[in-house]
């Protein structure tokens, strides 16, 4: 068999734009790489819109600028909601479009040694990983079910979190003099309000997830684990959209800001904390079922209490080790397949793809 010509090309010669997106634009830089001689150059970076408009004039003038003949794949972070647009529109026109995690391209710069952080230079960061990292693996759109259970998820965050204010300010009022009964009966209406569309909404998300009879036994089976609730499962499934992106467990804490970072200066003991530099919804999530997990589930009630009696004054910290923990277990339980054995303790089974 002949080998293919242009794979042989491409093995010594690639070249990759990097993309850094943002709400209103992105950046973009144009990286060829020799793998041969180690050599490369880029080009300058350039802003787009963000919109369908900038997109086209990206892909223009990328292929202007990349050398004919040679693979033009790209590059980008999942940068909250803001890169789908692109990324699908590039999907779409059939190009090779990569999607890393930041850990991944952080990790990168460090290696790299480039400290700077500007937009221009995370693009030229971006385009050189992708140029140098032969194992990226194509991105391929995750199934729609899972972006409309984010936007449902996310509405019963933002539903949850106005019923809280709304109760607080009425009983607020209840220990008020004279108050009037305007105001009063607005914010009863404004509650009822509020619990209805939540009622709605719960509703939605569980047709939805009736839609996939795969995914509904799935959510069902991890939250079969005392502590974790449907509701919890479903979230970190949206939000992660089915653990799309996510090859290992270091990935899935760094990408919900429950990894333990240190900082120490000079002679003092490094304080450690987790980096909450990831997503919020998720870490909102699990706060209540690990406070739950932890006096109910007994792989958790034995870590809790563990590290209680190390930091009896700082019992929060018992607490987010818990909420760690359940994403990891939840994740593990979701690869595997396995039913949850709390005998078991699940969370230290290495999963891979």
């Amino acid at each position: 068999m002949k080998p293919n010509l242009q794979m042989t090309l491409d093995k010594y010669f690639r070249q990759c734009v990097g993309i850094d997106v943002s709400k209103d634009k992105f950046t973009a830089c144009l990286f060829m790489y020799d793998v041969a001689s180690d050599v490369g150059c880029c080009t300058e970076s350039i802003d787009f819109p963000n919109n369908k408009t900038g997109f086209n004039q990206m892909v223009k003038w990328s292929r202007k600028e990349a050398q004919k003949g040679f693979q033009l794949t790209y590059l980008m972070e999942p940068t909250g909601s803001y890169y789908e647009p692109l990324a699908y529109h590039l999907h779409k026109i059939g190009l090779t479009l990569y999607i890393v995690l930041p850990n991944k391209a952080r990790s990168f710069c460090e290696y790299e040694g480039i400290k700077t952080k500007t937009d221009a230079m995370d693009a030229h960061c971006l385009a050189l990983l992708g140029c140098k990292n032969q194992r990226l693996r194509p991105w391929q759109p995750p199934k729609a079910i899972y972006r409309e259970l984010r936007q449902l998820t996310r509405l019963r965050a933002s539903l949850t979190k106005m019923q809280t204010q709304i109760l607080n300010h009425i009983e607020a009022i209840d220990h008020m003099e004279s108050v009037t009964s305007e105001v009063c009966k607005s914010y009863k209406k404004l509650l009822s309000t509020i619990q209805k569309q939540l009622e709605q909404n719960e509703q939605a998300i569980a047709s939805k997830v009736a839609q996939d009879k795969e995914l509904e036994a799935r959510i069902k089976r991890i939250a079969t684990a005392k502590g974790i609730r449907s509701n919890t499962v479903t979230c970190i499934v949206a939000e992660t959209q089915g653990f799309h992106l996510i090859t290992n467990r270091k990935q899935l804490a760094s990408f919900a800001g429950l990894d333990v970072v240190a900082k120490q200066s000079g002679k003092d003991d490094p304080k450690h904390k987790i980096s909450k530099k990831g997503n919020a919804y998720i870490r909102a999530a699990l706060y209540m079922p690990a406070l739950s997990a932890a006096h109910c589930n007994r792989q958790m009630i034995q870590s809790y209490s563990r590290i209680c009696e190390k930091h009896p004054d700082a019992k929060m910290i018992g607490v987010t080790a818990i909420m760690r923990k359940m994403l990891l277990l939840v994740y593990t339980l979701w690869k595997s397949g396995d039913e949850y054995d709390e005998t078991r303790d699940k969370t230290h089974v290495q999963i891979s793809n």
